[in-house]
């Protein structure tokens, strides 16, 4: 969880400094999107291609050098004196995600009873909203008082930090079941992995396409100030970890009713923003519905991609990753696009249509096959 959470922070970190670093390099919002960018196309392709080469290798050894790589990511960015180095940090950061993610997601049946993986699934993933919570509003905050490079250093740090908590208190864990790439193809043959796909892909590009550009929008359209956007950002990450473990406790049993209702309540939320977020309380409102619902999306997605592949589930961890990391992407470009030609009110408005998608696709799922809710 904590490296998971090292992980989340330094990859969503330029999300509360994009003005700041951009400024600084002197580049527009857009291509400061770029390090929410790099990363997540990176980590769709080192996802499957990192998992398959180092399958026979221990995989305590392997999240051990994820991090020792995290840790040179994040001082080389804090060093960068051009962007161009800062991309290639966010690079290797991606190489991270793609690695680490695809072996630390699926390893909690290997470290708990099985009674307790449940619950140890959903404390792996409170890292996500954790990283919200904790880090971004952290992180943006440091940056505001001591500069956006020393949010890096610190990250660093606590990347180093972690690298020694896995060897202290992670017990060994050598490859129990060989994840190769004909594995996977034959996974993305099947019907279930293919519409968890399609459903990662709707909603992770709505809320990404929308979340990276928030603090334009709070700036630009609620008329915030980068310390009342440090209190906003940790109520949504507060909202998220709620949304994590409650989502997470009723995943397993209402998947589809679950995963639908973070769909559309995220679509709500982006829809309404630009009605409501030109005052702060509209806007903290509609921020702490968004948190919770997409608090639930992380577990609700891994929990599709393992239903649909029972018997393989670092497998399904890779095909979680690759597609969540691509959509991340996906999703920063594309807001990106449209906040330099647009506005951050239309990015909103297109995240929520693509979240609204994925509900329709997922009720058409529901009366095609009802007594399937998960595949």
């Amino acid at each position: 969880m904590l490296g998971i959470f090292s992980i989340v922070t330094t990859e969503i970190l330029p999300i509360g400094l994009l003005t700041t670093i951009g400024s600084s390099f002197t580049v527009s919002d857009g291509v400061a999107g770029l390090m929410m960018t790099m990363p997540g196309f990176l980590a769709a392709f080192s996802a499957p291609v990192v998992t398959a080469a180092t399958a026979r290798v221990d995989r305590r050894l392997m999240l051990c050098a994820f991090m020792v790589l995290l840790a040179v990511a994040n001082f080389l960015a804090a060093a960068a004196p051009d962007y161009w180095l800062v991309l290639v940090s966010r690079v290797l950061v991606g190489i991270v995600i793609g690695g680490f993610w695809s072996i630390g997601a699926g390893l909690a049946e290997r470290l708990v009873a099985p009674a307790a993986v449940g619950r140890a699934t959903a404390v792996i993933f409170s890292a996500v909203p954790l990283g919200s919570v904790l880090g971004v509003p952290a992180g943006t905050y440091i940056g505001e008082v001591a500069g956006w490079r020393t949010a890096f250093v610190v990250m660093g740090v606590l990347t180093t930090g972690t690298v020694i908590m896995l060897l202290l208190f992670v017990p060994a864990l050598p490859a129990k079941q060989v994840t190769r790439l004909s594995v996977l193809r034959g996974m993305l043959r099947t019907a279930g992995t293919r519409f968890a796909l399609l459903l990662t892909f709707l909603v992770v590009l709505a809320h990404f396409g929308a979340y990276t550009y928030v603090t334009p929008f709070l700036e630009q359209v609620t008329g915030l100030g980068a310390t009342r956007i440090t209190v906003f950002l940790l109520i949504y990450g507060a909202a998220g970890i709620v949304g994590n473990f409650v989502g997470g406790a009723a995943v397993g049993r209402r998947p589809r009713t679950v995963f639908g209702l973070a769909a559309g309540l995220i679509a709500a939320a982006t829809l309404l923003l630009p009605v409501l977020g030109h005052g702060s309380i509209g806007a903290m409102a509609l921020l702490i519905v968004w948190g919770v619902a997409y608090g639930a999306v992380p577990v609700c997605s891994q929990t599709w991609f393992t239903k649909a592949a029972p018997d393989a589930p670092e497998a399904a961890s890779v095909l979680f990753t690759a597609s969540f990391q691509a959509t991340i992407s996906s999703g920063a470009l594309v807001g990106g696009l449209v906040v330099d030609h647009g506005s951050p009110s239309t990015v909103m408005v297109l995240g929520g249509i693509s979240a609204a998608v994925m509900v329709v696709a997922l009720a058409a799922h529901g009366a095609r096959h009802p007594s399937r809710p998960s595949v």
